[in-house]
């Protein structure tokens, strides 16, 4: 046990397996010198201290903690303030980091690492974390059968979460707003992600979430308020998109032409400036039973699903695919006369990108 103090150690390095417990938040201070906490042993708890200034270096990575290699760590209830990289777990298994306040002030990505890193590790557990002001929040390379649950990830400099390479993952209830371009899945598959909400993530290239070169995956019951895309989605196969709420977006989801197989069912497309986008004529997704708020359609036989077939994709969405440009004519009497026409007559959107059972009411959200 660590009693109430400021201790200014340099690195602390734990080699055996004990409970390293705070109490009434002791201080670690590295003074910008090096690493803070150095966790290598299994089985290792680390709880109760606020943990500040590691150094700031790109060739070593220098952390509030790091856990070298090994098991059964557990990381609970510390406050990490103004560290280059916040928990870093390297190459460890059932692991657990949980309730801890991750906070940095980075202004460039370069300069600053991320809240909560996982390198080659499997059986993880990331729970209940709030983390800011880092280049990614949160980061999982090479990491499998982990967990990221009810965590709180804002104004972070790239992505609030981001994957590479890493399979067979669960995030469940989790905040991402206000961060660089949202969250990434990138080079994985059978990634399911539930009930997150993704607010609030502007910018020329941001996304409430982006999929790139992913597959098997599966989104529900997620919320996708006020981004610049709510979903964007390249070189992604075999996703299923369902009971999801697009509101207030740019775009509700950007679906590029690499993309097949995908599923999109009854979700919820709420005042988006577009619903749906692409960039190719070719059609390899489905779309059924949705709810379009643009939608049009009526109903005679009073089934809740419209007799009416709905073409999600306008064409303006399609020009402004081909031309940025031409956004500059939105709202215009001329954009509106040939978004019309288009529904009537298509000639330049896909006839085969269509919802054939729209909802006439929205789902509840």
């Amino acid at each position: 046990m660590v009693h109430k103090g400021w201790y200014k150690e340099g690195n602390i390095v734990i080699n055996k397996k004990i409970v390293f417990l705070g109490v009434d938040y002791p201080i670690l201070d590295a003074q910008k010198q090096g690493e803070v906490v150095s966790i290598k042993a299994d089985s290792v708890v680390v709880s109760g201290f606020k943990i500040i200034n590691s150094g700031f270096a790109a060739l070593d990575d220098p952390c509030g903690i790091k856990v070298y290699n090994r098991t059964f760590a557990r990381i609970y209830n510390n406050q990490l303030l103004n560290n280059f990289f916040g928990i870093y777990l390297q190459n460890c298994t059932n692991c657990i980091v949980k309730a801890n306040s991750i906070v940095s002030h980075g202004t460039q990505e370069q300069l600053i690492g991320n809240g909560i890193h996982a390198w080659k590790s499997e059986n993880l557990q990331i729970i209940a974390n709030t983390i800011s002001g880092h280049r990614d929040g949160i980061y999982f390379e090479f990491v499998t059968n982990s967990v990221i649950w009810r965590n709180i990830s804002t104004k972070n400099i790239r992505y609030g979460l981001h994957f590479m390479f890493s399979n067979a993952d669960s995030y469940i209830t989790n905040l991402f707003k206000n961060n660089g371009a949202g969250v990434a899945v990138m080079f994985s598959k059978d990634v399911k992600m539930m009930n997150n909400t993704f607010e609030e993530n502007w910018g020329d290239s941001a996304y409430g979430l982006l999929l790139k070169e992913i597959a098997d995956g599966y989104i529900y019951t997620n919320k996708f308020i006020k981004n610049t895309s709510g979903i964007y989605m390249e070189g992604t196969s075999r996703i299923k998109v369902e009971k999801n709420d697009f509101i207030s977006n740019g775009w509700g989801m950007k679906i590029q032409a690499s993309c097949m197989e995908n599923d999109i069912l009854n979700n919820n497309f709420l005042k988006n400036t577009f619903d749906i986008s692409t960039n190719g004529s070719l059609v390899l997704n489905t779309f059924n039973s949705n709810y379009w708020d643009k939608y049009e359609g009526y109903d005679l036989d009073k089934n809740g699903v419209g007799d009416v077939p709905y073409h999600p994709l306008s064409l303006f969405a399609v020009l402004t695919e081909k031309n940025a440009a031409t956004m500059l004519l939105f709202r215009s009497f001329m954009i509106t006369l040939l978004d019309k026409s288009e529904k009537v007559l298509p000639s330049i959107t896909p006839d085969n990108f269509v919802d054939k059972t729209p909802l006439m009411k929205s789902l509840p959200l």
